[in-house]
């Protein structure tokens, strides 16, 4: 363990966090974070460290370039995850720091020689498989609900389960209104580090048990209790069916938040349609642009995973039933996929189609041949370019015309070879 402390007296360094948590569980420890105890920021920075902290006093290590916070409390001044007033000195001790935690798994700490200091039963928890909250200034910070939520993404498969009295104060926090001062940036950055856990669905049912989900998320909210028909979705439920398909992208394409995000809005339309049409929702595809372009424009989404959702929300019916097409549809999907200017998008909406058509109740060990088949088919229309156009007769619109006509033909004789 790198310390400074026999440079000068009376500080102590502690690993603290996520990296003690993990040890434990017996996983691989990501980033390591520590805290300096009996120090000041002059001190710090004497011994060459770079002050990064802007709301309080963190550091980076001359050497490893880890993390390095001066232990400190934290008092509520005001609304909101930002609402606080922190005061870190040289007297402020390690159990102070670890009780502003939110989680007692997260609260507990190492020392230099690798002794365990848990003050709030975090060890407890962990071996109960509990995720619990450190103390009532839990509350204090509406950012932690969707915390919660996130790491109920993470470790729901380790069998973690959110402990009732953490839940009822989670229900009191989205009940209080404190969830509508987060901004868009942070709800986006836990949307997206959940959709890179491997079960996301965790995520949803965990805001949605608090009553959060239709705060935050109101869109995803509207799917649940909508019916589709069970001959396709035997799981009826469109929410349910929403976690399934939020759970099969993260397993086929696993940390991929641009396809997660895909997945997760691909039918956002079903909620709009008419009760008196359900179980039917004929046109949810158009209908659900709509409101993916609020969601991004609420969330300030990245434009990538907008323009990856809108043409996914657009055309995953049009995927699942390729071997119907005629050929020169099949060009014209991939003309609307812009699979041409932008190949990479083939496999993409290929793995998110998969997910909506795997994501049902016992269907997750289908086939999805149309996956590899629309790959296979915008290959074979690719490899037609301007060279292969004679250009010697047309020009203008015709030698378009003349290349759809190229791209084409090349479908239709990859689909012939491979029928025979």
């Amino acid at each position: 363990m790198t310390t400074i402390s026999g440079i000068i007296g009376g500080m102590k360094i502690y690993l603290v966090g996520g990296a003690v948590r993990d040890r434990l569980l017996g996983k691989t420890p990501g980033d390591r974070d520590w805290v300096v105890v009996g120090a000041t920021p002059e001190q710090m920075l004497a011994q060459g460290y770079k002050a990064v902290g802007r709301d309080f006093p963190v550091f980076l290590h001359p050497d490893t370039g880890e993390e390095y916070a001066l232990a400190r409390t934290e008092r509520k001044s005001g609304h909101g995850y930002r609402g606080f007033a922190v005061h870190a000195a040289p007297e402020v001790t390690l159990e102070e720091d670890l009780s502003r935690r939110d989680f007692t798994f997260n609260a507990m700490a190492e020392d230099e020689d690798g002794r365990l200091i848990d003050p709030y039963g975090g060890a407890g928890d962990l071996q109960a498989r509990r995720l619990r909250h450190v103390g009532p200034a839990f509350v204090e910070d509406p950012l932690r609900v969707l915390r919660a939520a996130r790491l109920m993404a993470r470790f729901e498969p380790l069998g973690f389960t959110v402990a009732g009295e953490t839940m009822a104060l989670m229900r009191d926090m989205a009940d209080s209104g404190e969830l509508r001062t987060l901004t868009p940036e942070r709800v986006w950055q836990e949307l997206r580090r959940a959709l890179e856990s491997v079960r996301p669905a965790a995520f949803l049912r965990t805001l949605r048990a608090c009553g959060a989900l239709s705060q935050v998320l109101p869109e995803i909210d509207a799917l649940y209790g909508v019916p589709q028909s069970a001959a396709h979705h035997p799981e009826v439920d469109t929410g349910r069916h929403q976690e399934l398909v939020s759970d099969m992208a993260a397993r086929l394409a696993p940390r991929d938040s641009l396809i997660g995000f895909a997945a997760l809005t691909h039918d956002l339309g079903k909620a709009l349609t008419p009760r008196d049409q359900w179980p039917r929702h004929t046109g949810h595809e158009a209908a659900g642009v709509a409101p993916i372009q609020q969601l991004c424009a609420r969330l300030k989404v990245p434009v990538d995973y907008r323009q990856l959702a809108t043409i996914v929300c657009r055309e995953h019916l049009h995927v699942h039933r390729l071997a119907e097409m005629r050929s020169a549809t099949i060009h014209d999907l991939l003309i609307r996929l812009d699979a041409f200017r932008k190949p990479q998008r083939v496999a993409q909406i290929a793995l998110v189609c998969e997910a909506d058509k795997r994501g049902r109740q016992d269907c997750e060990n289908n086939d999805y041949p149309q996956g590899s088949a629309l790959r296979r088919l915008h290959a074979a229309a690719a490899a037609i370019t301007m060279r292969d156009i004679d250009h010697a007769a047309i020009s203008g619109p015709a030698i378009g015309a003349a290349l759809r006509r190229a791209r084409i033909a090349a479908i239709q004789k990859l689909r012939e070879s491979e029928e025979t």
